[in-house]
């Protein structure tokens, strides 16, 4: 017999890294067997600092900046994606670099150059300063992008051309929020093109579902992942919006309030998509050494994406 109380962890299915986030961080390992350490990162490979740490010790040095880094080591550029000019000074540089864009990432990227290059305007739905939509917005001449962060921004927004318009979107938003935006846009501008597959990304969209499936009746759900991680703050105001009592988001068990689960008889756990298993691992083994644990995973979808690695890594 145990006089610890019970919990039921609903276990989130998928959760943690997607395939873009595995593609990164392998990138980073096999530019380090290649060419040996240091190789420099251009911006946190990816928005976990569990993630970096383990990298650096193998010998990845962060950086925010191009100009941070020697011209003789080889860099990466980060999972987010950057400006055009990134990889124009680099080459002008003549540095050897490694480009660990998403391939979702670098599709929305594709779609604003034709939509540019078709003589629309374009908009673009993200957040102001993440690295992904500064990458974006510097796919193009200044002033080609517009950013729209709320269904009011899209309210006020006045285009030069009403009836010549496209908008594309951050691939790690709020599902239901971006559809409302969109929403907003397309009663103003019926004639505004759409991406021909929505632009956020799959396990964004799988993240989000799952945690709608969790999140009610849960006296808590906790997301594990960073602050500067959109995808992972999303999925807190998924949860809340699902019908979660209580949402919180934390780094890993460290950083657990366990005043936070009083009262609490099931916990909602998921992770977002740059947080490692062994975190999920961690939270669920401190749960454990205060509660008797019955686990119960919240299947909503099975993934099996991968993503190839750059070619420069295999020549």
């Amino acid at each position: 017999m145990t006089d610890r109380p019970a919990l039921t962890i609903r276990l989130a299915a998928p959760r943690g890294f997607c395939a873009g986030v595995d593609r990164a961080i392998q990138i980073v390992e096999e530019a380090l067997g290649k060419w040996g350490a240091p190789v420099y990162v251009r911006h946190e490979i990816v928005h976990n600092a569990h993630v970096v740490s383990r990298l650096e010790a193998m010998g990845a040095v962060f950086v925010e900046e191009l100009d941070e880094c020697p011209t003789d080591r080889p860099v990466i550029f980060s999972a987010h994606g950057v400006p055009k000019s990134v990889p124009a000074e680099a080459a002008a540089r003549q540095m050897i670099y490694v480009d660990a864009t998403c391939p979702l990432v670098s599709k929305v990227h594709v779609e604003a150059e034709r939509h540019h290059t078709d003589g629309r305007e374009i908009v673009l739905i993200g957040h102001a300063g993440h690295p992904e939509v500064i990458g974006t917005m510097g796919q193009l001449p200044g002033g080609g992008i517009t950013l729209i962060e709320t269904v009011a921004d899209a309210e006020r927004f006045v285009p030069k051309d009403p009836k010549n318009l496209a908008f594309v979107t951050q691939t790690t938003l709020s599902v239901d929020d971006t559809a409302d935006i969109v929403a907003a846009l397309q009663a103003r501008f019926p004639e505004i093109a759409s991406p021909h597959k929505e632009d956020i990304c799959y396990a964004t969209t799988n993240r989000q579902d799952a945690v709608k499936v969790l999140a009610p009746g849960a006296g808590l759900v906790l997301v594990i992942g960073a602050r500067a991680s959109s995808n992972s703050v999303r999925l807190v105001e998924v949860a809340l919006r699902a019908g979660a009592k209580r949402a919180e988001l934390v780094a890993s068990a460290e950083n657990i309030d366990w005043s936070w689960f009083d009262n609490v008889t099931t916990l909602g756990l998921t992770a977002g998509a740059s947080a490692p298993e062994d975190l999920v691992q961690g939270v669920i083994d401190a749960c454990r050494t205060r509660f008797e644990v019955t686990l119960d995973t919240v299947e909503t979808a099975r993934e099996s994406v991968t993503f190839k690695l750059p070619r420069i890594l295999s020549d």
